[in-house]
């Protein structure tokens, strides 16, 4: 990864979070149904929230995470910007997030890839797992954060 890239914990604003939507693959992983609304409460409430910033402090990486700081962590949103991909920003921000919950020793990753990720986790060492439930009641309008 490119040494002018810092990675830190911090929160972002749903309108920066909006924004940096735009420029990932992201973008078309949310439901259109109060788009607004609930983009505002996830970066209020998420559990882990990371960015990775280049030397111009432009957001060119994001990731979200719930974890009970014990036994797991659950990635909810990895994304980087589209002009900043292949240069190791991704594995950075999990290696981060798996450190900030409690290390790979007590700690076990879960996420929902994209089909077009599952190369990359593949990569990081994740594997396809048989024993996650799901419950979905969800209105789910398919859009693009554009």
């Amino acid at each position: 990864m490119d040494k002018n890239i810092r990675i830190r914990e911090e929160r972002l604003t749903a309108e920066e979070y909006t924004d940096f939507l735009k420029r990932t693959d992201l973008g078309s992983q949310y439901p259109k149904e109060r788009f607004d609304e609930r983009i505002a409460r996830l970066v209020q409430t998420v559990s882990i929230s990371l960015t990775a910033r280049d030397e111009q402090d432009t957001i060119v990486g994001v990731l979200f995470a719930l974890t009970d700081y014990a036994y797991w962590l659950y990635v909810t949103d990895l994304g980087v910007d589209r002009a900043y991909t292949k240069q190791g920003i991704g594995r950075a921000l999990m290696k981060t997030a798996h450190e900030i919950a409690g290390g790979e020793k007590d700690i076990a990753v879960y996420l929902i890839a994209n089909e077009n990720a599952v190369p990359f986790y593949e990569k990081l060492g994740m594997k396809k797992a048989d024993d996650v439930m799901q419950y979905n009641k969800i209105e789910w309008t398919e859009f693009t954060v554009e």
